[in-house]
């Protein structure tokens, strides 16, 4: 079992943090043996069956109208860790067809539920040793996510309470599958092209952070601390943890009925238009100014109370982000809106992890100068971040100029919600919304030309 963390989100850099996560993964050898032999079969098993059907499609110019489905099929196959991965890909309908989307958007909260019998001993385990809390308990769960699944309770007082419930095993299956990925990243970074890219502490990094949400009680702290970070705006609601309640592989928070997924068809025009301005202002207030970034704002964890307000229902992926980190990630994105290329270039250089011997730094400079005028000069709605960020990789590679890891987590976060916001409003302008956030705190540097 994880041991809880002494912080109440996953800092990165911490290593202590990542060595309870993966603690006794050497020793776990056999297993993720088995482990990866298994995910090899899945992998062949699917390919054997609809491989031949997806190649006819394609050869018969035909769109294949079940892709979408098996792909998310797979994934629930394959299991907890690539069924995150097909969450964060769901809010990416700018990059993938619609119908795929809209398959792969159902994992955020209905994937398979584990039996009732395993749920209801793993919950009464939990409370081992302690007095039952509640008066009634409905092991149908109401979501079922990749981690946890929640359900529906009513304590001994009165209370009606939501109770998340981590998935029997799943500890097991997600260190086995970071021990596979370790190795596989492992071999990646040897060739030629990767060998001057810190993608094992990538992996690391971002690996801890994952496993870090199996500790329920840490979402738990999180959860308060996002509370308390965004008490100032009254149309955000986040669910508040009721730690007196909760154990180790359960945690417990308040019910809130009524809520309308955040989904474009569910929603008029207006409240559209404005679901979006609020998703990318708490975004920016979490990034820029709190430094507590939440990486996992898909549709699973994203709805719309009944008065309007904005509702968080999730904290697992919630990450503190470094002060410097932080602060030169806002000088740099208030720079990009603001089309100062030389000045992103020179935060890009003063804050790489690793410039490589040799490299042609005037040359990074004129290269990167010209993709952020490209992309201050896009009209409204028409700049994407995907494909900037796909860009901007590439010209670090190819000059052998890398950043800190640290700065995946609120790429990440932007990413996974750039994907919902265009969604709700395609000519919301995304670097302009930040601009209000960003001199209002007086936080970035001032911009030369």
């Amino acid at each position: 079992m994880l041991a809880h963390a002494a912080c109440a989100t996953y800092r990165i850099g911490e290593e202590t943090a990542l060595a309870r996560a993966t603690a006794g993964l050497g020793t776990e050898m056999p297993a993720t043996a088995l482990r990866a032999v298994r995910v090899g079969g899945i992998l062949l098993g699917h390919g054997l069956v609809f491989g031949p059907v997806a190649l006819g499609a394609r050869l018969l110019r035909r769109r294949w109208a079940g892709g979408g489905e098996r792909l998310s099929a797979l994934l629930v196959a394959l299991g907890p860790s690539y069924i995150k991965i097909g969450q964060l890909l769901s809010t990416r309908r700018d990059l993938l067809p619609e119908r795929v989307c809209t398959a792969l958007g159902r994992l955020g909260d209905s994937t398979p539920p584990p039996p009732r019998a395993a749920l209801q001993e793993a919950v009464r385990s939990a409370y081992r040793g302690r007095e039952w809390p509640y008066a009634e308990f409905d092991w149908t769960p109401v979501a079922a996510g990749s981690i946890a699944t929640v359900h529906r309770a009513r304590t001994r007082d009165g209370r009606q309470v939501a109770v998340k419930v981590r998935r029997p095993g799943i500890e097991r299956i997600m260190r086995q599958d970071f021990r596979l990925t370790s190795l596989a990243v492992g071999a990646v970074a040897w060739l030629p092209q990767l060998r001057s890219m810190p993608v094992g502490v990538m992996h690391a990094q971002v690996g801890g952070a994952i496993l870090h949400q199996l500790d329920l009680q840490a979402e738990g702290a999180a959860l308060e601390q996002l509370r308390a970070n965004l008490a100032e705006f009254d149309w955000i609601r986040i669910p508040a943890a009721l730690p007196e309640l909760s154990c180790d592989d359960v945690l417990v928070m308040e019910y809130l009925d009524g809520l309308v997924r955040l989904a474009p068809q569910a929603l008029s025009k207006d409240a559209r238009d404005i679901a979006a301005r609020q998703v990318m202002s708490v975004v920016y207030e979490m990034l820029f100014v709190d430094g507590l970034v939440h990486c996992d704002l898909h549709p699973g964890n994203l709805y719309i109370n009944p008065d309007g307000s904005l509702v968080i229902l999730d904290a697992g992926f919630v990450i503190q982000l470094p002060d410097k980190v932080r602060a030169s990630f806002a000088d740099f994105f208030i720079n990009l809106a603001m089309g100062n290329g030389p000045l992103c270039a020179h935060i890009m250089i003063e804050s790489a992890a690793s410039i490589a011997p040799g490299c042609d730094l005037d040359g990074f400079r004129a290269d990167l100068t010209a993709l952020v005028k490209e992309a201050a000069g896009a009209r409204s709605g028409e700049f994407n971040l995907a494909k900037f960020a796909g860009r901007l990789f590439l010209l670090q590679r190819t000059y052998g100029l890398f950043p800190v890891p640290e700065f995946a987590f609120p790429l990440l976060s932007l990413l996974v919600v750039e994907g919902i916001v265009q969604g709700l409003n395609p000519e919301l302008d995304f670097q302009a919304e930040a601009i209000p956030v960003l001199r209002r705190r007086n936080m970035p540097r001032a911009s030369v030309g």
